[in-house]
């Protein structure tokens, strides 16, 4: 066991104040464990290191069942490890059996959020009422000291392509850090490279263009200033004349809409259905 001051061994004596009193103060984990446990070899290194990197954001304490067969009847142990997460007294959270570092590292910031968790939570809130600009700042604080946190990074480019900076999005997008959410990032890219053209002055006037040219455009200028239904139509009315236009970008831009607002949106739920009656 790593030794630290917010790691510590824990026995049936003194469980009592070790955790449960010590959790009205700080989260503590409770780390079930064995010697002999192959599992556990494996799990225990990496709460440990989380409880390290954490810094007294919450507490670990290990419980070796071979020496407290007590401790482990008491809590329904059946199988090792098994984890447990307490606050204020109680049991708030538990998983039994090993598990990859990110699914631990999600576990302990359901148990004991750091103040970058804290940050993120507020960015995402603000993102879900559309508060893009303060969503915004709140998230460059985070990537400020964290730059490869993929979970900001990803919504930061959210933020700003709903307030029309593709540019700034693509650059994000490009050197996106590694994590699961690089898939979502990509299914934002044909949005956040429409609006970077948007950005670029027109080679020649909107009279002179083709009508669906002139419509795709119009619909572009829309996004760009946050008027997403009216984009939307005029995206759906180029697709009604050509589905092929641009190669099928038009989809895509509306497809990455839909990523941007999210599924349970009002308006992903209407054009995904006028989408779906068109292309099919």
């Amino acid at each position: 066991m790593a030794s630290s001051e917010f790691i510590f061994d824990t026995a049936e004596t003194t469980f009592e104040h070790d955790v449960v009193s010590r959790s009205y103060e700080t989260p503590v984990v409770v780390d079930f464990w064995a010697p002999w446990c192959g599992p556990c070899k494996t799990l225990g290194p990496i709460l440990e290191m989380l409880a390290q990197e954490c810094a007294g954001s919450f507490l670990l304490a290990k419980v070796n069942v071979d020496e407290n067969s007590g401790l482990a009847v008491r809590f329904g142990v059946q199988g090792i490890p098994s984890i447990k997460a307490y606050r204020n007294g109680e049991i708030m959270a538990e998983f039994n059996g090993s598990a990859p570092e990110r699914t631990v590292r999600e576990f302990i910031q359901k148990v004991a959020p750091s103040e970058t968790d804290n940050i993120i939570i507020e960015a995402t809130s603000l993102l879900a009422i559309r508060q893009w600009e303060q969503a915004e700042e709140r998230l460059r604080i985070v990537l400020d000291s964290q730059s490869h946190n993929s979970v900001a990074t990803l919504g930061l480019v959210r933020a700003l392509i709903a307030q029309g900076k593709g540019d700034e999005a693509i650059a994000f997008i490009n050197d996106f850090p590694a994590g699961s959410e690089i898939v979502a990032a990509q299914q934002l890219k044909p949005l956040a490279q429409l609006l970077a053209e948007v950005d670029v002055p027109p080679t020649r006037d909107t009279a002179d263009m083709e009508t669906l040219e002139a419509q795709y455009w119009q619909s572009a200028r829309l996004l760009a200033r946050g008027q997403h239904a009216a984009a939307m139509d005029g995206l759906l009315e180029v697709l009604r004349y050509d589905k092929n236009f641009r190669k099928g970008e038009p989809k895509l831009v509306i497809l990455s809409m839909f990523a941007l607002l999210g599924e349970e949106d009002p308006l992903t739920r209407e054009y995904r259905d006028e989408l779906a009656s068109i292309l099919f």
